[in-house]
């Protein structure tokens, strides 16, 4: 693989402390809140909408394990700022296992301070390069391909370019898992409101990873040879929630900026 990257720079803003900080978090630099408090003066509900991701994400692996998925390969983990994908599993299928894949060191460094150990393996890993992470020796020793897996990508595919083909990508994962595996995506929507889409491709222009959204139709696409589950392609707070989840958004659920779903492999 890949070797790891030595060390970061704090002088720009970088994706996973952006997330943290909208999500309340601590692991941040002044050029990280420099940024996001230009997204959030223009689109305050970005703070909701990160809480909204969350949610859809333990929503999602809690599903998942009870229908009997307990291995996760998350993809993009980001910095651990609330309860980790394996916390989440395990409170449905305590022996579940969880990956969990970044390529930023500080992400890497806090993921092996604070998720690593028994049924988890934090590991360097470039989306854009998803052969690499499959063959991993760590991926290997935690994750039986031979089984169902759910493949995680929170908050990610919109920071893969055109360029970098993202249908490649999910066709490489989707090939090397078992019928009966699950693609969760959540992606940040064009069509979502004007005013927020514009400013967040602004700022996140001059981060470490620049922002792609993409409407419904395109973010339906990476779902090509998935079965999705119901209810299908929704806002974040529309997927299967529960009271608590829509507080924030009674009246306009697109206002959460993204979309998601789960598919499976048939």
């Amino acid at each position: 693989m890949e070797r790891e990257p030595l060390g970061f720079d704090p002088s720009t803003p970088n994706v996973a402390r952006l997330y943290d900080y909208f999500l309340g978090g601590k692991d941040h630099f002044p050029a990280d809140r420099e940024a996001a408090e230009q997204i959030l003066r223009v689109a305050p509900e970005v703070r909701a909408a990160a809480r909204a991701n969350r949610a859809f994400l333990e929503r999602a692996v809690h599903e998942l394990a009870a229908a009997g998925v307990t291995q996760f390969l998350d993809l993009g983990t980001g910095l651990p700022t609330r309860r980790s994908v394996h916390e989440m599993a395990r409170e449905v299928a305590p022996g579940a296992r969880v990956v969990y894949v970044d390529r930023d060191p500080v992400v890497l460094v806090h993921g092996r301070a604070m998720l690593a150990g028994e049924g988890t393996a934090v590991v360097y890993g470039d989306v854009c390069k998803p052969g690499e992470i499959l063959r991993s020796p760590e991926v290997l020793r935690t994750i039986d391909f031979g089984r169902p897996v759910a493949i995680l990508l929170l908050a990610v595919m919109h920071f893969v370019s055109d360029a970098d083909d993202p249908g490649r990508i999910l066709a490489t994962l989707r090939e090397a898992v078992a019928p009966g595996s699950h693609l969760v995506i959540s992606h940040a929507a064009s069509d979502a409101r004007a005013a927020a889409v514009r400013k967040g491709v602004e700022v996140y222009q001059r981060t470490t990873s620049p922002l792609s959204p993409r409407d419904r139709e395109r973010v339906a696409a990476m779902f090509e040879g998935w079965e999705l589950v119901e209810p299908g392609l929704v806002w974040l707070p529309q997927w299967r929630p529960a009271p608590a989840d829509t507080i924030d958004f009674a009246d306009s659920p697109e206002s959460s900026l993204a979309l998601c779903g789960v598919g499976r492999k048939p």
